[in-house]
Protein backbone atom coordinates (compact mmCIF):
# COMPACT_ATOMS: atom_id res chain seq x y z
CA UNK A 1 0.00 0.00 0.00
CA UNK A 2 2.79 2.37 0.97
CA UNK A 3 4.28 1.87 -2.45
CA UNK A 4 1.01 3.05 -3.99
CA UNK A 5 0.92 6.07 -2.26
CA UNK A 6 4.17 7.39 -2.82
CA UNK A 7 3.35 6.52 -6.58
CA UNK A 8 0.25 9.05 -6.27
CA UNK A 9 2.80 11.65 -4.44
CA UNK A 10 5.25 11.64 -7.16
CA UNK A 11 1.98 12.02 -9.31
CA UNK A 12 0.65 14.54 -7.70
CA UNK A 13 3.69 16.59 -7.18
CA UNK A 14 4.86 16.18 -11.12
CA UNK A 15 1.03 17.99 -11.71
CA UNK A 16 1.53 20.60 -9.20
CA UNK A 17 5.08 21.35 -10.62
CA UNK A 18 3.80 21.55 -14.24
CA UNK A 19 1.36 23.49 -13.42
CA UNK A 20 3.33 25.93 -10.77
CA UNK A 21 5.64 26.33 -13.61
CA UNK A 22 2.94 26.86 -16.34
CA UNK A 23 1.28 29.58 -14.61
CA UNK A 24 4.74 31.42 -13.48
CA UNK A 25 3.48 29.78 -9.66
CA UNK A 26 7.44 29.45 -7.58
CA UNK A 27 5.23 28.21 -4.89
CA UNK A 28 2.87 25.88 -6.41
CA UNK A 29 6.10 24.69 -8.66
CA UNK A 30 8.21 24.36 -5.32
CA UNK A 31 5.18 22.30 -3.28
CA UNK A 32 5.59 19.58 -6.33
CA UNK A 33 9.17 19.03 -5.91
CA UNK A 34 8.36 18.57 -2.61
CA UNK A 35 6.50 16.26 -2.91
CA UNK A 36 8.62 14.42 -5.00
CA UNK A 37 11.27 13.99 -3.03
CA UNK A 38 9.63 12.82 0.00
CA UNK A 39 7.99 10.12 -2.25
CA UNK A 40 11.67 9.32 -3.53
CA UNK A 41 12.92 9.11 0.00
CA UNK A 42 10.47 7.24 1.31
CA UNK A 43 10.72 4.75 -1.59
CA UNK A 44 14.38 4.68 -1.17
CA UNK A 45 13.91 3.90 3.21
CA UNK A 46 11.26 1.06 2.19
CA UNK A 47 14.01 -0.16 -0.19
CA UNK A 48 16.77 -0.03 2.62
CA UNK A 49 14.10 -1.28 5.33
CA UNK A 50 13.17 -4.70 2.91
CA UNK A 51 17.04 -5.31 2.48
CA UNK A 52 17.49 -5.22 6.30
CA UNK A 53 14.86 -7.37 6.46
CA UNK A 54 16.06 -9.73 3.77
CA UNK A 55 19.74 -9.87 5.28
CA UNK A 56 18.51 -10.26 8.68
CA UNK A 57 15.91 -13.59 7.63
CA UNK A 58 18.96 -14.48 5.69
CA UNK A 59 21.38 -14.71 9.00
CA UNK A 60 18.95 -16.05 11.16
CA UNK A 61 18.17 -19.08 8.65
CA UNK A 62 21.93 -19.78 8.68
CA UNK A 63 22.14 -19.42 12.04
CA UNK A 64 19.37 -21.98 12.51
CA UNK A 65 20.14 -24.23 9.66
CA UNK A 66 17.01 -23.26 7.60
CA UNK A 67 19.19 -21.48 4.94
CA UNK A 68 19.03 -24.96 2.89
Amino acid sequence: MADFENAKDKVVGQAKEAYGEATDNDQVANEGKGEQAAADAKDKLSDAANNIKDKASEALGKLTGDDK
